[in-house]
């Protein structure tokens, strides 16, 4: 499974897969493993993409907005994201960015994040398919 996530991260990157695509292996199986509590332990490579089934939660800290500590909760953080409704299920694209100097928190979709310094890890948390409730939680934070 994880060679096969990191086949489809890389071609998604090269920007050789639609949605559509990315939506099939979805719907079969392939890609979306149950999500962690946080990002530490995966943060390793710049670049790297993961789909997660992820259940939308309030507890957790979150710190940053958009681009989050690698220590951020990731249910939490993919609410903040608009990636997922608070108590939905769904499946998400978590992306492995450079750590910021700064991250800024603000309240979105019901969940508040917190500012925090620098941190040696960051991802960023994507809706997969359907609705984009990014643009929306955009507007709100």
């Amino acid at each position: 499974m994880k060679v096969i996530q990191e086949l489809i991260g890389y071609f998604e990157r090269k920007g050789r897969l639609t949605p559509e695509d990315i939506e099939r292996f979805i719907n079969v199986g392939l890609i979306a493993a149950d999500a962690p509590g946080n990002m530490v332990a995966l943060c390793n490579q710049i670049g790297k993409t993961y789909y997660f089934r992820v259940h939308g939660e309030e507890r957790g800290n979150v710190w940053g907005t958009d681009i989050y500590t690698g220590d951020s909760a990731l249910p939490a953080a993919a609410v903040h994201a608009g990636a997922v409704g608070l108590g939905e299920s769904a499946v998400v694209k978590v992306t492995v960015v450079e750590p910021l100097s700064q991250y800024r928190g603000c309240t979105r979709n019901g969940i508040s994040s917190q500012s925090y310094g620098q941190y040696r890890t960051a991802y960023r948390v994507d809706p997969v398919g359907g609705e984009n409730k990014r643009d929306a939680a955009r507007l709100q934070g």
